[in-house]
């Protein structure tokens, strides 16, 4: 992958805890967006996962917290794919606000599901590059 995927979001006032940052649930969903806008900018939208009975699924991730985030706070969540040889694959992903500073990490193990057989796929990176209509973009 030449260039860096990334994904632009704002921190909404309603994702603040008492503190006044962001609650500790939604770096989890600003990890999920950015992995979804990395396939659906592959050319793969959720319902192409679904009608070839795939879904992606995590299987572990770890999230080390650098620098609060505030409301109204404009950060860049990227997202990439690194490919192994089994049937898992790591997601690594930084949220960084507008000036550079990193906010957070987020690391994963994932993996893609057979919905019928309810088993981890083989190969999840040719299966994803089957579908992908840029699958430089996901590093196959």
């Amino acid at each position: 992958m030449s260039e860096e995927f990334s994904v632009p979001v704002t921190v909404r006032g309603y994702e603040t805890d008492v503190q006044g940052h962001l609650n500790q649930a939604v770096y989890l969903s600003y990890a999920e967006h950015g992995r979804w806008a990395l396939l659906e900018a592959a050319g793969i939208r959720q319902r192409d996962l679904t009608d070839n009975g795939l879904g992606p699924v995590v299987l572990e991730t770890t999230i080390r917290y650098r620098r609060e985030l505030l409301a109204g706070d404009e950060v860049t969540v990227t997202c990439a794919f690194l490919w192994g040889a089994g049937k898992t694959f790591k997601v690594v992903q930084r949220i960084v606000k507008s000036d550079g500073t990193l906010a957070a990490e987020v690391e994963g193990l994932s993996g893609l599901l057979d919905l019928k057989l309810r088993k981890l796929v083989a190969d999840p990176g040719g299966r994803l590059k089957q579908l992908a209509s840029e699958p430089g973009l996901l590093g196959v």
